[in-house]
């Protein structure tokens, strides 16, 4: 059976990320996509919208899209996909970009998230004046979550009103965690004759 790379999995925040958002932008970037596409997005409900995540991946199971995921989250999506991942340890999402997550204690959530290491890989993104989390919270949350830290400075919320519309830092994400993955997997696939050289 051939090697097929992590699919992508978009998981917006509240309100949906509108056509000008660099989440719209980063799933045309690649056709092997599927977007987490919440019941009512302009309400905050931690357990529907993590749930919707496990739904969403369920769903792409049975259309015969199994396989590992790369999820690639923004503001309140960032706390569902967290709870996602304390929730599900089998869950088929192999590693985990959030973007300026949003301030659980605005929510009141900041209980129902979980306070220890992710069971995978992952980094989180911030800026230093992001209206919905401070820079220093966010720190906090990635090293309780175990995810390596990036700052990118004064870029607000890091969505289109902040001027984001194409992204390149995510796509270098997925590139990178791809080639992680592909690394990984490349002596299972191998033909014998590749690695006759070994012995």
């Amino acid at each position: 059976m051939s090697y097929k790379p992590p699919r992508i999995l978009i998981i917006p925040g509240l309100h949906d990320s509108g056509p000008a958002h660099w989440q719209t932008w980063l799933q045309g970037q690649y056709r092997d996509v599927r977007r987490v596409t919440q019941r009512d997005a302009s309400r905050p409900d931690l357990e529907r919208w993590a749930e919707r995540i496990q739904r969403t991946l369920e769903v792409a199971a049975v259309s015969n899209e199994a396989g590992e995921w790369l999820a690639v989250a923004h503001s309140f999506g960032c706390l569902a996909l967290a709870r996602h991942l304390a929730d599900r340890p089998d869950s088929p999402i192999r590693e985990a970009l959030f973007v300026a997550p949003a301030e659980p204690d605005k929510f009141g959530l900041a209980e129902a998230l979980p306070h220890h290491r992710l069971p995978r890989r992952s980094r989180l993104i911030a800026s230093m004046n992001d209206p919905w989390m401070s820079a220093a919270s966010a720190a906090r949350w990635a090293h309780r979550w175990g995810a390596s830290y990036s700052n990118l400075g004064a870029v607000g919320h890091i969505n289109a009103e902040a001027g984001f519309g194409p992204f390149p830092v995510a796509k270098s994400w997925i590139e990178a965690a791809r080639a992680r993955a592909a690394a990984e997997q490349r002596p299972r696939h191998a033909e014998f004759r590749e690695w006759a050289f070994a012995v």
